[in-house]
């Protein structure tokens, strides 16, 4: 379908600010870890934590704000396309703060050498729960089911990535 592609295109352009943020954040998350400031640890996540909010405030209002525009680039030679991308992107956009929680979240555990708890995260958000997602979603919202099924494997994510930090908090310690 043209329109999920277009989607897939441009979230691709704001997912590489969060891919590109923790792959930043990961030698100072390892530097502090192996030298046990465990205060400047936690300080880290709590600051990189905040940072990722405000950044996927700001992506889903641009997003909603340049719906049309970037939908036009793409499928502007026809209507009816446009108006369900348009749309659908709306309505995608929605995952863009939850994204980042969960790809900083791997990359996180990436940093601390638990690859195990990166490598599941990862798993969990882009496969488990994006193709349950898209394969029940649909049945219930129809086309639209598919926009919301990013939006709910995106929360999915940040949600596990959330007992992870929660868990491994004390062996950590941040």
């Amino acid at each position: 379908m043209a329109a999920y592609g277009v989607m897939m295109y441009v979230s691709m352009i704001f997912s590489a600010t969060f891919i590109g943020y923790s792959i930043g954040a990961a030698p100072v998350i390892a530097y502090h870890d192996g030298a046990r400031n465990h205060d400047e640890l936690k300080g880290l996540l709590k600051k990189s934590l905040r940072l990722l909010g405000v950044s996927g405030i700001v992506m889903v209002t641009a997003a909603q704000l340049l719906a049309v525009p970037l939908a036009q680039i793409f499928v502007g030679y026809d209507k009816e396309l446009m108006d369900l991308t348009v749309s659908g992107f709306r309505i995608f956009a929605i995952a863009f703060p939850f994204m980042g929680f969960a790809i900083f979240g791997s990359g996180f555990f990436t940093a601390l050498n638990d690859g195990l708890t990166s490598a599941l995260i990862s798993f969990l958000r882009t496969l488990v729960f994006q193709v349950s997602a898209v394969l029940l979603l649909p049945i219930i919202w129809e086309i639209d089911g598919i926009w919301i099924s990013i939006v709910v494997a995106e929360v999915m994510a940040v949600v596990f990535t959330a007992v992870f930090l929660i868990v491994k908090r004390k062996k950590y310690h941040y």
